[in-house]
């Protein structure tokens, strides 16, 4: 991000017509500048003016339109320019490119606000568990379904992520099998919570699902976190519970 103080302006002069590796030589130059971090980039065509070959080209001249001048221009840090203008010249070939030591004395502001940081009891890297929990969608707690119940325990005790899934097929320890149809409203059928978070938060959590879970299954598996992907919500949409990251046991 640009700041205060000393800078250097660059401009890139090419022709319309040109191109690099079958597109638009300016599209391909902004894209390099965009992916290189460059903090911003205009770029403007002319509708007259002539080169290094002496031609004039207009765009009333239907035949040459597609030699009108094309303009790149971008202010960035003394260092920034250094490191990427050797492949500045390349990609501009015969155009030319200028620059101008310019003062910035007010950088442009972000047009949206900046993410917050995430959450320090959000922060998971390497090893952690999965703690999943087999109930049936009929329990209760205090007269709410019991799934429901562990999401708002989860999430009141800062544990990172859960998902509920429901069941289609399967059977438990009575040995009666439940099914999900379509068109049949069925509450019988088997429900998971699968939460992850590190080994010391889980463990800490489990007297909570022992009081909580009076008949059901609960299974702990070892995992690496391999992503973690943490997304702030938009203004006025709640949060989703969800399990933050993608694992591998």
């Amino acid at each position: 991000m640009l700041q205060p103080g000393k800078a250097v302006k660059v401009t890139i002069y090419l022709s319309d017509g040109a191109t690099h590796h079958g597109v638009p030589l300016y599209s391909s130059i902004l894209d390099f500048l965009f992916y290189r971090g460059v903090a911003g980039a205009t770029v403007t065509k002319g509708i007259a003016g002539f080169g290094a070959d002496h031609h004039m080209h207009s765009e009333q001249l239907v035949e040459i339109s597609d030699r009108l001048p094309i303009k790149i221009e971008f202010i960035e840090s003394h260092e920034k320019v250094e490191e990427i203008l050797g492949k500045l010249e390349e990609l501009a070939g015969s155009g030319l490119v200028e620059m101008q030591e310019t003062t910035v004395a007010k950088p442009a502001q972000l047009s949206k606000p900046v993410k917050p940081p995430i959450p320090a009891h959000l922060k998971i890297a390497g090893k952690a568990q999965i703690m999943r929990i087999f109930l049936s969608e009929e329990d209760r707690w205090k007269s709410k379904p019991l799934y429901e119940a562990l999401v708002e325990a989860l999430r009141a005790n800062d544990i990172a992520g859960v998902t509920v899934y429901r069941g289609i097929l399967g059977y438990g320890a009575h040995r009666r099998m439940h099914q999900d149809k379509p068109l049949v409203s069925s509450h019988h059928g088997s429900i998971m919570l699968s939460v992850i978070d590190s080994t010391e938060k889980l463990r800490a959590f489990l007297p909570i699902v022992e009081q909580m879970v009076e008949e059901g299954l609960v299974v702990f598996s070892d995992v690496d976190i391999v992503k973690y992907a943490y997304r702030a919500p938009e203004a006025g949409k709640p949060e989703t519970a969800s399990t933050p990251a993608e694992v591998r046991p």
